[in-house]
């Protein structure tokens, strides 16, 4: 079982966990132990996640979901595997809670008197340099 929040975990038979070897150093082991680990999460089939939040996890992590809906995570940061599959499942962890957090409310606001004014200044003053670069007619030469 995987808590993410008080009210959100999902079942270890939602996560799928595949192994391979890594590449970077590990030694004598390198060529012998399956270190890396790649972790598989069903985002839009998984009963164990509010509508809402999967919503935003589709948005958050959306270049690291397939076609089919499937959160991809690989870890090989380590040189044993055990140590890998506790960070994937750390990583989907913290995506998870930051899909969780609702985004704050956009309170719209005015612009200030002394902001309007300053644009209109900055306008006219853009339209007078315009002004001046116009051809003037030949009798006022």
């Amino acid at each position: 079982m995987l808590i993410v929040t008080p009210q959100i975990r999902i079942p270890e038979s939602e996560l799928e966990e595949t192994f391979a070897r890594a590449g970077g150093p590990g030694g004598q082991n390198v060529n012998k132990v399956s270190s890396a680990v790649r972790l598989r999460f069903d985002v839009r089939n998984s009963p164990s996640l509010p509508e809402p939040v999967r919503e935003r996890l589709l948005r958050i992590a959306a270049r690291r979901i397939t076609a089919e809906g499937m959160l991809v995570i690989e870890a090989q940061r380590f040189r044993n595997q055990k140590r890998n599959r506790r960070d994937a499942r750390e990583r989907l962890a913290a995506l998870i809670r930051r899909a969780a957090e609702p985004p704050k409310a956009r309170r719209p606001t005015r612009p200030t008197a002394a902001s309007k004014e300053r644009r209109l200044a900055r306008k006219r003053q853009r339209g007078e340099k315009k002004r001046m670069r116009r051809e003037k007619p030949p009798d006022e030469v």
